[in-house]
């Protein structure tokens, strides 16, 4: 079957990007790893021996950097139902947090720890249907939200990608409850014509 010029349009893009080609170039496992560093250098978000919990992790790009990051003496837990083999110095719960199953596996893979910092880059698989995507995505960034109750430190942070449209202001409006702090980041290595926004929360209000 033919390629139908959107899908050429988008071969082409993603062939002649310049973080792709860099990511092939370091032996990364995906683009979206220059995000997060992107962010990590403007915020200094990731520090030595800080527990960090990935969720929606797979292929892994960011549990990759975040290890990298933390270092030995720092732990990484990444989630995702989807396989995937875990970076060196990550730990993989093949699981979907969004289940009691799931959670009780996280919970478990951290023996105990608060977690310093959670990450989530999840997006859905979009159907190409505002009215269905935007909700689906925004649910991902309020399940992600919601994973920190009870898990992250007094203090602590998020990074969730969000995207722009319906539901977006009353997702910002619980993250401003819950934190202290709560900004919005487009970095580079995101593509401009993309509605992803990221927002970093920090200082978390544990109650």
């Amino acid at each position: 079957m033919a390629r139908s010029s959107g899908s050429r349009r988008w071969l082409d893009e993603h062939f002649n990007d310049p973080y792709v080609r860099e990511a092939q170039r370091r032996g990364l496992r995906s683009r979206a790893a220059f995000k997060l560093e992107e962010i990590d250098q403007r915020d200094q978000l990731l520090k030595p021996r800080q527990c960090v919990v990935d969720l929606g992790a797979a292929p892994g790009g960011w549990s990759e950097y975040a290890a990298h990051r933390v270092g030995a003496s720092g732990c990484v837990i990444a989630v995702d139902r989807l396989e995937m083999t875990p970076p060196p110095g990550v730990t993989f719960v093949h699981d979907d947090f969004d289940t009691d199953a799931g959670l009780a596996a996280v919970d478990t893979a951290l023996a105990g720890r608060s977690v310093d910092l959670v990450l989530s880059d999840m997006a859905p698989n979009f159907a190409g249907q505002k009215a269905i995507d935007q909700p689906a995505a925004m649910r991902l960034a309020e399940l992600a939200l919601d994973f920190c109750d009870d898990r992250l430190k007094p203090e602590g942070g998020l990074l969730v990608k969000t995207f722009q449209g319906q539901g977006f202001d009353e997702l910002l409006q619980a993250m401003r409850q819950a934190f202290r702090r709560v900004q919005s980041r487009k970095p580079p290595a995101s593509r401009g014509r993309s509605r992803e926004v990221y927002l970093l929360a920090r200082g978390f209000r544990a109650v």
